[in-house]
């Protein structure tokens, strides 16, 4: 294996180059602007935690794809899988300073060890908003608005929130469950039956142990459930805080795989982008008390941030500036230098975007380079500028170029 092979990423993990993080950048910022419109507060929490918290918190299945190892301690630990369970330990340990009705939004990486494909990745940035403590539909409204307004904000021609209650499945599909196949692993089936058919659900539910006829009835069951009255008004809120009633969709096989929901569930749909969701929660009331004791119900969603980025990417919201560069300042020789830093310095201090050339070479070389970086405007200060005292600002666009005195400067942008 050559070195240039050795240098390269694990699969299903990735290196962001500024074109890319730039891209990034715009779409947490439009997300973030809303979660602190809408009231929600920032949170972090550590990469590592101690395997048995994330352990059984999941699902079996899910519990598979748990980068988990021994330290050098021999402590058993594992990546954080998701940002649910962390915050749960985090509101059990600092129960006594957080607010009765905590409301956070926690934007980092999560790691899971899933089969990479286009959209999924190994390593990825969630951001999750909860409301806390409260067993209100006020609140899952609420989650639902700020997630319809944080996709807005992006830009993103068409939202649809696919939306169902736990409650549904379960009157659904509790006569159909069996000692072998529990009701957690019948609602893992049909959460898949969009994405693989009626046919290939079936079969699955067959390999797990359920009778044939069982399994196509459960499937008819879901297909003809209706709206309960909680959900119902979960909705009629969310429209009331101004998600458009075309933007919310019932969907009796929505399932959210995992097991810790327990009323309302949802998901984020951006039609004309094919590769999934963007994005899915509901409501955990029971999930605090398994960790730490305390009886805290909760709701919130986790935002597919990557999928968000590419989806953005997409539909061609992001401004197509390669660099966020607005002036090069311009260095011929060590007389002069002093002269090109000051002025650096003085643009930066005016907010302008400046980058200061790094080297002494010919004009034309740093011409060149501000060309290549899509640099718009150079800052050039030669002897002839110096003795004068004045600059002249090239505009690489146009190749116009005006003069100002070195005190005017900022004037000049």
């Amino acid at each position: 294996m050559t070195n240039q092979n050795k240098l390269q990423t694990l699969k299903g993990f990735r290196d962001f180059l500024p074109e890319e993080k730039r891209k990034r950048d715009f779409v947490i910022k439009r997300i973030v602007e809303i979660f602190e419109i809408f009231g929600f507060e920032p949170l972090e929490t550590p990469t590592l935690e101690y395997a048995t918290l994330l352990m059984g918190k999941y699902g079996q299945e899910a519990d598979k794809l748990l980068y988990s190892f021994k330290d050098r301690g021999g402590r058993k630990i594992a990546l954080r899988y998701d940002q649910t369970v962390p915050t749960a330990r985090i509101l059990t340990q600092y129960q006594n300073i957080l607010p009765r009705y905590f409301r956070r939004y926690q934007i980092q990486n999560v790691f899971r060890a899933d089969n990479p494909q286009k959209g999924r990745y190994r390593e990825f940035t969630q951001c999750d908003i909860d409301i806390f403590n409260s067993e209100s539909p006020i609140a899952d409204a609420d989650i639902i608005a700020t997630s319809y307004f944080a996709f807005q904000n992006v830009g993103y021609p068409d939202i649809k929130i696919q939306i169902n209650d736990r409650q549904i499945l379960f009157s659904c599909l509790k006569s159909f469950a069996t000692p072998r196949v529990n009701i957690f692993s019948l609602i893992q089936s049909i959460d898949k039956l969009e994405k693989i058919g009626k046919d290939q659900v079936i079969a699955e539910m067959v390999k797990k142990g359920l009778n044939q006829n069982k399994a196509s009835a459960a499937i008819s069951n879901i297909l003809k459930a209706e709206i309960i009255p909680n959900l119902q008004s979960i909705i009629d809120m969310a429209y009331d805080l101004g998600v458009p009633k075309q933007s919310i969709i019932f969907n009796p096989t929505l399932a959210r795989g995992l097991d810790y929901y327990t009323g309302m569930i949802f998901e984020v749909i951006l039609p004309g982008y094919s590769v999934g969701s963007c994005g899915g929660g509901g409501r955990y009331d029971k999930l605090i008390g398994q960790l730490g004791g305390l009886d805290v119900p909760a709701v919130g969603i986790a935002f597919g941030f990557d999928r968000m980025v590419e989806a953005a990417d997409y539909f061609k919201l992001i401004p197509q500036t390669k660099y966020n560069i607005r002036a090069l300042v311009t260095v011929f020789d060590k007389d002069i230098l002093p002269t090109s830093l000051a002025i650096t310095s003085t643009l930066r201090k005016n907010r302008v975007q400046t980058e200061l050339y790094p080297a002494f070479d010919k004009l034309s070389k740093q011409l060149k380079y501000a060309d290549k970086k899509g640099i718009p405007f150079v800052v050039i200060i030669g002897p002839e500028e110096a003795a004068q005292n004045v600059v002249k600002i090239k505009n690489m666009k146009t190749g116009e170029e005006q003069k100002g005195k070195i005190s005017d400067i900022t004037k000049l942008f």
